[in-house]
Formats: C-alpha cells, structure tokens, sequence
C-alpha cells in the first residue's frame, strides 16, 4: 500500500531543501571561474559543476530514500518505475552559468505514479529559492525581494512572453511560437528555468518552449501552479513523462485557451 502523502510530505520537503544545499555548496565557487567545459552528445555545455552537483543531490537522496527512483539529466534514470521518482537537473541554464549570467538554476522534483507532487527551484548565486507543493502555495525566499504568486493577465496583448531562445524551436514547432509572440505585448530572451520563476512571481506572464526533457520541466509544475498559474504541453493537456517536450505555461488560466490555439494553429 502505498504511503499516505500527508505523512511524508515534511520529510520530502526537507530532503528537497537539504538537496538543492549541497548541490549549492558544489556549484557556487565553481560560478564565474574558470572551468573546464566539454561537449556532450547535444552539443550543450557541461562542467564539473553540473556532474558533482548531482552526485551531492543523488547521494543525499539515495540516503534518505532508499527505494525511491532518480533520474537525473547528467546520470540518467534509477528505478525509475518507483511509485516516488526524484527528477533532477542540477543546473538548468547551463549556458548562462558558464558565461556568468545568474540565470540559471538547481531543479528538484518529487513524482509520485508519474505525477509531479514537489518541484524547488533553487539559484544558488542569488540565494533564491522557490518550493511548491501540490494543493499548497508556492513559497519564495530571496534577499532581492518579491512574492510567489501570478498576476492577473487575462489578454495576450497585455502579456509579458519570456523564451530560452529562438533557436529551441524546430522547424514545425516555430510557426506556432511565432503566433503567440506577435500577440504578445512584447518577449524576452534568455532564462531558462529562471524565467517559469519569475512567472511565479508575476513577472512574466507567459512561457512556451520546446525540446524540454521531464528534468527540464517537472520542477516547474508545482512551483508555477502553487503560485495560481498553469503549466501544460502546448495542447493544453497536463505533463506527462511521455510528453513531446512543448511546455507552456501562463500565469493567468486565463491565457490558456488563447496561447493554446495560436500554438497549435
């Protein structure tokens, strides 16, 4: 039988938190230094910092919950058939830290029968730190200020887009994006996970990528849905693990149907 959620929540939570610390104890004096950086299959950056952070995270967990699944970007899946799957990416934006721009993150995300239950988003140079929970609100803690929770944004034309970068989208998938971007009030370039948290924190209002791997995305679902937001594929329908790698999100449902059709055309 399985574990009722209500009695393991605090330990997830504070197994979560102590994850993205010491990962955070491995990235920051790694962060604005000069590092070695090799060429993985995709092309992307990776660096001693994205390996040693997750064998921190990995450990920690392994530790705490034994029969628990991992999957992690840099070391791939572990009993990922377990009814709890901790999905990780230990730094998402990995382009922005080896270029110095504190834009990018630590995800940790906690799923139960495929579900995301638990996501933190963690930016260890800032000292931020987003946790949602499913069914509670997000909390944010930052010495820059602000507050988790999404604006009222219920016109496209009065909406604040944010992407990664044009380059994501795939030759089919551009067309759609382009239709959501030239009814949008203006977009912003660059971000990575940190742009799903500033929609949390109502400052963005609208976000759609695609090519997004679950460590990429599961993290946000709770963190952006606690705040009042959405996360789904560009269908409208919920994130699975089987998903296409199309995200949307929006901080106001209201947009939803809006973005949902200009995407799909």
């Amino acid at each position: 039988m399985a574990t009722p959620l209500r009695d393991t929540m605090p330990d997830f939570i504070a197994a979560a938190e102590a994850a993205a610390d010491v990962a955070g104890a491995v990235i920051r004096p790694l962060f604005r230094s000069r590092l070695l950086v090799e060429a993985k299959g995709d092309a992307s950056p990776v660096t001693e910092a994205d390996r040693g952070a997750e064998q921190a995270i990995r450990a920690l967990l392994q530790e705490r919950f034994p029969d628990h699944g991992l999957w992690g970007e840099e070391y791939g899946p572990e009993r990922a058939a377990a009814e709890y799957l901790w999905v990780l990416d230990p730094i998402d934006g990995t382009r922005a830290f080896v270029t110095g721009r504190p834009l990018f993150g630590t995800l940790i995300a906690l799923l139960r029968n495929g579900r995301p239950i638990l996501g933190l988003i963690d930016q260890p140079a800032l000292g931020e730190r987003w946790l949602g929970v499913a069914g509670q609100p997000t909390r944010f803690r930052s010495p820059l200020g602000g507050a988790a929770g999404c604006r009222p944004c219920a016109r496209l034309a009065e909406a604040e887009l944010s992407c990664t970068s044009p380059d994501i989208f795939s030759p089919a998938d551009r067309p759609g994006f382009e239709r959501l971007r030239a009814a949008a009030r203006r977009v912003t370039w660059g971000g990575d996970c940190y742009s799903y948290g500033l929609l949390a924190l109502g400052l963005v209002d609208v976000v759609a990528e695609s090519t997004m791997k679950p460590w990429d995305w599961a993290a946000l679902v709770p963190v952006v849905e606690g705040a009042g937001g959405r996360v789904t594929s560009w269908d409208g329908e919920p994130l699975t693990l089987e998903s296409d790698g199309r995200v949307l999100a929006v901080g106001d449902p209201a947009l939803l149907p809006e973005a949902v059709r200009l995407l799909q055309g």
